[in-house]
């Protein structure tokens, strides 16, 4: 019985003094943490996205917090109301952002293009890339194999079968820019989204020379400069045989949709139509 007594004992002890350091060690290295921490990430909308260079929302509150709201720190997928919400928190004043949404440079696909080689590899555009120019020799236009659409953690975007190319659903993109991230050629970019709920931009992204350019699509940019000279606000530039629109400076007029002898501009914005092929 005493034998026993004293193991109880012992044990009791060593588990006193276990309790003992362990205390000491927690209080030596404990890490006070601001409280505004989880306030600024319940602000937030827990998309963890990593669209603000962040490993995610927590992580972006953190950086908000310890930086004392004076950061070029900011949350894509916030809307204006959230991330005034966050701002009031912080102290800080809060600009409105424009709502972008992203819109895909490439009009080839299965309709505007014949394809000359057929890809058998492994299903990712990254990889595709690397090898090789694309099924229609066009080295610029979308591989259609998927990488912005297994991208995008809100399923946004999917492969259109018709016409092989990226789709994108407006009313649940949160404008993340992990598809434009994902894409191997850069042909995701994301643009003004605007009250009009419409955009015009250059459906092309190739840079080859008319001749070449038109061999590979059908409403491939040439660029001749039309829509450039026609522009009345200068919004269009003519650059590496490409044509690019100035989103923050586009007013909508239509203007160069009506000139572009390819139709390789694009237009979604409801007072201007496409003139028909």
């Amino acid at each position: 019985m005493t034998t026993f007594l004293y193991a109880v004992l012992l044990l009791a002890a060593t588990g006193l003094i276990a309790a003992v350091v362990l205390y000491f060690i927690a209080m030596k290295f404990k890490v006070e943490e601001d409280p505004r921490i989880d306030l600024v990430a319940e602000r937030l909308p827990g998309a963890n996205c990593g669209a603000c260079g962040k490993a995610g929302c927590r992580d972006l509150a953190k950086a908000l917090v310890e930086s004392d709201g004076q950061t070029e720190l900011h949350c894509p997928v916030c809307s204006n109301e959230e991330w005034a919400a966050v701002a009031e928190l912080m102290g800080m004043h809060a600009d409105t952002c424009e709502v972008k949404i992203p819109v895909v440079r490439c009009q080839g696909g299965h309709l505007n293009s014949i394809r000359q080689t057929t890809y058998e590899g492994l299903e990712s555009c990254a990889f595709a890339h690397s090898l090789h120019a694309g099924e229609n020799g066009c080295s610029y236009g979308c591989l259609g194999l998927g990488d912005c659409t297994r991208a995008c953690a809100f399923n946004c975007l999917s492969m259109d079968p018709k016409t092989g190319l990226a789709t994108v659903n407006e009313a649940i993109c949160t404008a993340c820019g992990n598809c434009a991230k994902a894409c191997p050629r850069g042909i995701i970019e994301l643009r003004y989204k605007h009250a009009q709920e419409g955009r015009i931009y250059v459906g092309c992204h190739t840079e080859d020379k008319g001749a070449l350019a038109m061999k590979h699509c059908l409403s491939a940019c040439i660029g001749c400069g039309k829509c450039a000279k026609s522009c009345p606000v200068g919004a269009i530039k003519v650059e590496n045989n490409l044509a690019y629109i100035d989103f923050t400076r586009c007013t909508h007029c239509g203007t160069c949709v009506e000139v572009c002898p390819r139709k390789s501009i694009v237009s979604t914005h409801p007072a201007v139509s496409a003139p028909s092929n």
